[in-house]
């Protein structure tokens, strides 16, 4: 029996042996510690390892990292910190720092340590690919493990430990920082023993399936003692002279009960989300469920008897007694104010909504794993590029539908429009990271490179789609439209467009906001995210809510003998997006604890972007279930 299989780049399970091997060809006995940039859940500014002064090593052999990584801000390098497979080290020191009161530039490199270590900047190390995470106790006896760890902790004037400083009595003195300048690291592997792939290193084999450490301050007494009972190094606010080794152990474990393909589940089940999720779930079905009957009942009874009588009505005199939505046959395909921009919004709608889709269904195969660091972004971006030939045809299609003939105009805006606010806002938020030295500031040259995949890539795809949409024949419909517009009568208040607009990005809403918190606790509380099914269901009910919520107002307008159902269907469901913001402003207001003015710049900069992608998303898919709707049913009503 044959049997193939493929690995995705960058997730193949790598093996370590015991020097004894050290020829093997299959093998490894050196592992390598890599350092991520430094974020803080207190601002959003993130930075370089190397820019707090810690230990470092030439940079020049750096990993390279995908786009995706490079949007996102990270940073991979390598360090200091080297292990050989199964041998223990103790209190092994990497460097000693020293900062002296008339070196102006150590001055600053300890004044910015302290100010990291006050807004409780942590650290991201990695190792075979995987974070080396800090395991600590949490509510109900629980255990939480983090990716990444403090670089220290503050005790502020009044003697209140703060972040990490709770974990030890040793951190007590007010107003002072202490350097977690020691690490015990604990790696633990899966044997060879009783596998396969042990059988060809002698059993002496082994896997990383876990790697766990406890940060600790000390103040070395002498080389090679960093015995518990030691005294923590601490920094006085007002110190200027001190000098500190960074220093760590590392111990080797074995557990063959944990396999290598199960090795990031430590970590993800320590978040207990799953409970919640499937409420979130079941509340989402049962607005749906709502919805769905709501959306029946029309259909099946009222527009059912509705399309019966207009049916029945041989004689002229009943013709004379028309009423409801069959009265405004005549309007209601009549082309709609600014049907250009229209046109342009739902292309670009239509752009995101394939990008989404085709990337949850990515990840929900496993494509877009957390261990394949900045896939998911890279796969929408280049999605998003790709996906040019739908936005120009839809747009077409649209704008030659509403009689328009300015077409150039038209190819240019759903071309440029859009991603070109997104690029002018995004652009905008870097100067402010450049400005701040961040490590999340795009290089010059990944600016370069994003340009010329939108305008090489992107703009051709989107004339091309555009020059497909033009040369098919207009989309016609079911009914004629009268040369003079009819007069709307006089509307309540629950027929207005601006109350229904307002009302109908509530239900949809309703079915993300729990599902919203965790992507958003992902963004900026710096969470993995894992639970890439749950999204998928939750976008699916998404769709599903948008539709019928449109539809049902729609079908309301029409009866109230209002005829401008184009913007307003896709206002109504675009409204979800003006509540997303909402509560992602409620969520910096009651969750975040960011500071600096840069900081709340750039959150409601992203913000801003995500809102505005969602409108696109959540407004085209109204529109075109609003369109299907209003074309099904006048499509089968017998007009004069």
């Amino acid at each position: 029996m044959i049997c193939e299989g493929f690995y995705l780049p960058g997730l193949a399970p790598v093996v370590y042996c015991d020097k004894s091997l050290n020829d093997h060809k299959n093998c490894k006995t050196d592992l390598k510690i890599f350092v991520n940039r430094l974020n803080s859940v207190e601002t959003v500014v993130p930075y370089e390892y190397h820019k707090f002064d810690f230990c470092v090593v030439d940079e020049d052999n750096s990993p390279t990292e995908n786009l995706g990584q490079v949007v996102f801000g990270e940073r991979i390098r390598p360090s200091p910190y080297k292990m050989t497979f199964k041998q223990q080290i103790t209190c092994q020191s990497v460097c000693k720092k020293e900062y002296a009161h008339g070196d102006k530039e150590k001055v600053s490199k300890l004044k910015f340590l302290k100010n990291g270590i006050a807004l409780n900047y942590n650290h991201h190390w990695i190792i075979d690919n995987m974070p080396i995470t800090w395991c600590y106790d949490v509510e109900n006896g629980q255990k939480y493990c983090s990716t990444g760890f403090p670089i220290g902790c503050l005790v502020d004037k009044d003697g209140k430990q703060k972040d990490a400083c709770v974990i030890s009595n040793k951190y007590s003195e007010k107003n002072t920082y202490y350097v977690f300048n020691h690490i015990d690291v604990t790696i633990t592997y899966h044997s060879g023993t009783n596998t396969d792939w042990g059988q060809e290193f002698g059993w002496d084999g082994g896997r990383i399936v876990a790697a766990k450490l406890e940060p600790r301050s000390i103040k070395h007494s002498k080389a090679g003692d960093c015995s518990p009972g030691l005294p923590a190094l601490g920094i006085g606010a007002d110190t200027t002279d001190i000098s500190f080794n960074y220093t760590y152990s590392v111990t080797w474990e074995t557990n063959d009960d944990i396999k290598w393909s199960s090795r990031w589940d430590y970590i993800l089940k320590s978040m207990p989300n799953t409970n919640i999720q499937w409420f979130s779930i079941m509340n989402s079905l049962v607005i749906v469920l709502f919805l769905s009957g709501m959306v029946a009942m029309i259909m099946l009874r009222t527009l059912h008897k509705d399309i019966a009588r207009y049916n029945q009505m041989d004689n002229s005199e009943d013709a004379q007694e028309e009423f409801g939505w069959k009265l405004v046959h005549g309007d209601v395909f009549r082309p709609p104010r600014k049907g250009m921009m229209l046109a342009v919004l739902n292309g670009n709608g239509v752009q995101i909504f394939c990008m989404t889709l085709i990337t949850l269904v990515f990840a929900c195969l496993g494509f877009l794993s957390p261990a394949n660091r900045g896939a998911l972004m890279t796969c929408s971006l280049v999605l998003y590029v790709c996906l040019g030939t739908p936005a120009g045809y839809v747009s077409a299609r649209l704008y030659k539908m509403f009689g328009g003939e300015k077409w150039k105009s038209n190819v240019i805006l759903t071309a440029f429009s859009c991603s070109g606010i997104v690029f002018g806002v995004f652009f905008l938020l870097n100067l402010v990271l450049w400005a701040k030295g961040s490590s999340a500031a795009i290089p010059f040259s990944t600016l370069i490179a994003l340009l010329a995949l939108w305008f090489g890539i992107s703009v051709p795809l989107v004339f091309i789609g555009a020059y497909f949409g033009y040369k098919k024949r207009a989309i016609e419909h079911p009914v004629r439209t009268n040369q003079i517009p009819r007069q709307i009568p006089d509307q309540s208040m629950y027929t207005k467009p601006i109350p229904g607009i307002i009302m109908g990005g509530v239900l949809p809403f309703g079915c993300i906001f729990i599902q919203l918190f965790f992507i958003l606790n992902s963004i900026w509380s710096h969470q993995t995210y894992y639970m890439f099914g749950f999204l998928f269901l939750v976008f699916t009910i998404l769709i599903i809510t948008c539709s019928e919520a449109t539809i049902l107002l729609c079908y309301f307008h029409l009866c109230a003998e209002d005829y401008h159902w184009w913007w307003r269907s896709f206002l109504t469901s675009g409204f979800t997006a003006i509540y997303l913001f909402i509560y992602c402003i409620h969520y910096l207001v009651s969750k975040l604890e960011i500071h600096g003015s840069a900081s709340y710049f750039l959150y409601l900069g992203y913000t801003f972007i995500m809102v505005f992608l969602f409108f696109l998303l959540t407004g085209s898919i109204g529109f075109f279930s609003c369109f299907w709707f209003v074309t099904k049913i006048y499509s089968v009503v017998k007009v004069d």
